[in-house]
């Protein structure tokens, strides 16, 4: 049949007009016609619970309700007692049953059936029951104890909870026998929070107090959208607008870059420079804040571009080498000296310079990991950190905070489940290289202290038997970290690697076995404890839903099932710590399931907040 265009707009002209007179029923005939309106019935309220977890988003872990309905996740809010997000949550909050729900969720444990591995080569999975699958992980592990060998299995963590810490993370390598165990940290904070660790001696994220802050210079992140505390930015962000000012310094015009009253598009890599010219401005013109910093003994700045001073001349309160740092540093700083590297207009250097001088000490430096995600970022980071001891805003009010806390329980030591390979296993060097004279990673101030997590894989294509067997939980290193390709070469080279996560990705790409995770904020147990708008909590997560496919949770079901298997082959150690050691707090019962031992564990860590003290 053929239809034109002209006969389609007729017919279509004509059934309107059948319509509007009336004529597409008769009275008394059956109603057929989608047309006719039909009486609307009242909307009851949904019928569900709102149940309290917590979001796994970013570093915040803001606590939310999720409204839960036949078991099923349907919307997400931010808690109306958390006093740190205000009852809100950003996209990401909303996002949680889109997460759950993922399609393309990995759904059963799954292994990989061509040898062959690489970026693009299709690993040709089929799926298979978490009993085979963790018989062969097991099989792997025992083999290398029985070859000495324990020191070759490598465990890394993406993101994780406390409980991880210490029953995945912690448990798990000490027991078996390894040092191998890495976190994402250095490719996520580690530098960052060397920043304030090594002027301030805090290592760790920072709070803010932005209700009465009144000069916000937010550097390298965006608030309003990513990094931290981003329901409390937004609830504070138009109050600092309508009496201060903001300023965002980052090379692209971000959601706070694009609201700020100044915008500085900084030539990336350039940060320390610009950090150095506005502290060279702040001492030249006098802005320094003198109750925390000091003053020069007669009164009289001795400041000048180009001259260095006295050290003796200064006295010095809460601050140590001030003077140092101008004579080595910041004495040939200046705006136009920055414009060169920067390629920020002197005048605007000035301009936001003397507006943070002016409004000091209530005066925020919100330095996001941006600043330090450099070859030595971790000097750029001090040098951009500091400015806040310049102005005085250190544990001030409209100031930078050192984090609150709140006490939670601690999980029973396991040493006396160590036996002669894992007491040995600190002989055998890290594979990320800690401590040496090239990579000092000094969290903490103690050289090996801190992690370097992209030198895992440097480590690896240095000695390709260094890794028999890899282990990873929520990560994708082979995407996520500078450099990836090296990560590529590494991974292909692994006889055996396991990735314990929700989703496919390019890390997993390059497994031998996946095994699926649990969506945490929906599915999974833990207590998650932060800080944000002066206040420290605790947040609980919780299998708030029915769990639609065959999935466990990474930190606690998974190492548990896969200690019984460890037991079975014989090394019973690990399942013996699990089951003899970590119980109810309330009872004093002992794990009997997998489930059991993940709920007893949020139980341990949230006993010093619920527990009665005579307990």
């Amino acid at each position: 049949m053929k239809l034109t265009r002209r006969a389609f707009i007729q017919a279509s002209m004509a059934t309107t007009g059948l319509l509007a007179a009336g004529c597409a029923t008769q009275p008394g005939a059956p109603v057929t016609s989608a047309m006719t309106v039909r009486p609307a019935k009242a909307a009851g309220p949904a019928k569900g619970d709102w149940v309290a977890s917590t979001c796994q988003g970013c570093t915040q872990w803001c606590a939310i309700q999720i409204f839960v309905e036949e078991g099923r996740a349907v919307r997400v809010r931010g808690n109306p007692l958390s006093k740190t997000n205000h009852g809100y949550v950003c996209p990401r909050g909303h996002l949680i049953p889109q997460q759950v729900y993922d399609p393309d969720r990995i759904k059963v444990p799954m292994k990989r059936t061509n040898p062959q591995k690489g970026r693009g080569v299709d690993p040709k999975w089929v799926p298979i029951s978490w009993d085979e699958a963790l018989d062969t992980v097991a099989d792997r592990m025992i083999e290398l104890r029985r070859n000495n060998e324990a020191h070759k299995l490598v465990y890394m963590r993406g993101r994780y909870s406390p409980t991880s810490t210490e029953l995945l993370y912690g448990a798990l390598p000490k027991i078996y026998g390894t040092t191998n165990y890495f976190s994402h940290s250095a490719i996520c904070a580690e530098a960052e929070k060397m920043g304030s660790g090594l002027t301030q001696g805090f290592f760790g994220y920072r709070d803010y107090d932005l209700e009465k802050t009144n000069c916000l210079v937010i550097w390298g992140c965006d608030p309003l959208a990513s990094n931290r505390m981003v329901p409390n930015t937004i609830h504070r962000f138009h109050e600092i607008l309508a009496r201060g000012t903001v300023v965002a310094v980052d090379p692209r015009l971000s959601n706070s870059a694009a609201k700020a009253q100044e915008w500085l598009p900084i030539k990336p890599g350039t940060d320390g420079a610009l950090a150095g010219a506005l502290a060279h401005v702040l001492l030249t013109e006098g802005l320094w804040n003198k109750e925390f910093v000091g003053d020069f003994k007669d009164g009289r700045n001795q400041f000048v571009a180009g001259k260095p001073v006295d050290e003796a001349a200064f006295a010095e309160k809460e601050t140590h080498g001030l003077v140092k740092w101008w004579n080595l540093e910041l004495k040939d700083k200046t705006p136009a000296w920055a414009e060169t590297e920067t390629l920020i207009p002197a005048a605007q250097t000035l301009r936001v310079a003397r507006a943070m001088g002016k409004a000091a000490p209530k005066s925020i430096v919100w330095m996001g990991p941006g600043v330090a995600m450099n070859p030595r970022g971790t000097y750029t980071a001090m040098a951009v950190y500091a400015l806040n001891g310049l102005l005085g805003s250190i544990d001030a009010e409209g100031g930078v905070w050192q984090s609150s806390s709140v006490p939670v329980g601690a999980f029973p030591k396991s040493d006396a489940y160590l036996d002669d390979i894992a007491k040995g296993a600190g002989k055998f060097k890290k594979l990320d290289g800690r401590g040496a004279k090239d990579m000092p990673a000094m969290m903490n101030a103690r050289p090996g202290s801190g992690v370097v997590t992209n030198n895992v894989a440097n480590g690896m294509l240095k000695d390709p038997g260094a890794v028999k067997v890899f282990i990873a939980s929520w990560s994708n290193f082979n995407f996520s970290c500078t450099g990836a390709d090296r990560w590529d070469k590494a991974m292909a080279k692994v006889p055996f690697f396991v990735h314990l996560v929700t989703n496919p990705s390019e890390m997993t790409q390059f497994a031998d076995i996946v095994l699926p995770a649990t969506f945490n904020s929906a599915e999974g147990w833990s207590i998650v404890t932060n800080m944000g708008n002066g206040v420290g909590y605790a947040s609980i997560q919780q299998g708030a839903v029915k769990r639609l496919w065959d999935v466990k949770q990474e930190e606690t079901e998974v190492v548990w099932l896969l200690a019984e298997k460890l037991k079975a082959k014989g090394f019973p150690n690990l399942f013996d710590y699990y089951s003899k050691e970590v119980k109810d707090p309330g009872t004093g019962k002992a794990p009997t399931s997998a489930l059991e031992f993940s709920e007893i564990a949020a139980k341990i860590t949230s006993a010093a907040i619920w527990m009665p003290k005579d307990r």
